[in-house]
């Protein structure tokens, strides 16, 4: 069975539930009680392999001018890049798929098919929307569709052994205080979720807002990761995180800048022809995420090897972009990227 593919689910409850779930286009959970917990569609392989890269975020709808409608998210590309690395990749999402909805043919998750990839999908009324318009060099995103909040009960207890755990909330879908009860041997965070707002009972223009996490969250960050764009949002929590492990600002075609244990160096990127940058960033992130979880490699290889990694992907447009570990070891072997420290 593939995860195109599901299992029949019972509309029974389980023991301890009071009904299920009902994400609501427009409502947002800062503004109703949290919902109940009930089973959720799972692909064939998920009882008996416990992943290697486990990625908890929303797989999300990208709005098309034609009105097409596109996969996308941290969950599908960091995703897919682990797997095509050789790990084997489990992710906990929640959305509608393979449905038409809200006006919107959304695509099935056929795009996983044929990937080491395990998939729990937790159901809502609609999948998370983005609508990206670009004035000059700016982009403007209008998010019109929320799917709700993911429950973090619904991860299948071995999943828990994973050695990487990804943190990719991309629409505040993932609470915090919630993830403090995870025991990751290596926790990687791409926080862009957490730094975005928009009005949740009608839907609209998505604006940047300050990164506050627990205390007690960011003492268990191995990695944090976000944007040059991003950064200025951010600044506190990957300093914080980089004096005491890494934290790392993407910068795109021009490559990375990262703090080691309170060090500081710039990567600078890989020259290759550009077509589109969607995703590049969450390529970046799973690339960077698999080399520094063994604490043999430096930050300086995993920065190179995911400079590497993100560099093909800018060369194709979606999914399709992310490369396979045979393609990124001919660029390494060819390819140069000189570490510059930074004061």
């Amino acid at each position: 069975m593939t995860p195109g593919d599901r299992e029949p689910q019972s509309d029974a409850p389980r023991a301890g539930d009071t009904g299920p779930p009902a994400a609501t286009p427009g409502k947002g959970k800062k503004n109703a009680g949290r919902e109940p917990f009930r089973p959720t569609r799972r692909s064939g392989l998920q009882l008996s392999k416990t992943p290697d890269y486990l990625l908890i975020g929303h797989i999300t709808a990208d709005l098309q001018p034609d009105g097409s409608v596109v996969l996308g998210g941290t969950a599908l590309y960091s995703a897919l890049t682990a797997s095509r690395l050789g790990a084997r990749v489990a992710i906990l999402t929640r959305g509608a798929f393979g449905v038409e909805v809200a006006g919107m043919k959304v695509p099935n998750l056929d795009i996983l098919a044929g990937e080491n990839i395990q998939i729990v999908v937790q159901e809502a009324a609609v999948p998370t929307t983005f609508i990206n318009v670009y004035q000059a060099d700016r982009r403007v995103q209008t998010m019109p569709h929320w799917a709700g909040e993911i429950d973090l009960r619904g991860l299948p207890p071995h999943w828990r052994n994973a050695k990487v755990v990804h943190l990719g909330p991309i629409a505040d879908e993932i609470e915090p205080r919630a993830c403090t009860g995870l025991t990751a041997q290596f926790m990687g965070v791409t926080p862009q979720g957490w730094m975005r707002d928009w009005p949740r009972q009608t839907g609209g223009r998505v604006k940047h807002i300050p990164l506050r996490l627990p205390g007690e969250l960011l003492g268990l960050i191995d990695c944090a990761i976000v944007s040059i764009d991003e950064i200025p949002y951010a600044r506190d929590v990957i300093q914080r995180v980089g004096d005491r492990r890494l934290g790392v600002v993407t910068q795109g075609p021009d490559g990375a800048r990262i703090i080691a244990g309170g060090q500081k160096f710039e990567l600078p990127g890989f020259k290759v022809p550009i077509k589109s940058l969607d995703g590049a960033g969450d390529v970046f992130a799973a690339a960077f995420f698999l080399k520094a979880a063994d604490r043999a490699n430096s930050a300086e290889k995993a920065g190179r090897f995911a400079n590497a990694v993100a560099a093909l992907s800018l060369s194709e447009v979606g999914a399709q972009s992310v490369p396979h570990m045979s393609e990124v070891d001919a660029l390494l072997a060819k390819g140069s990227s000189v570490l510059r420290s930074l004061t």
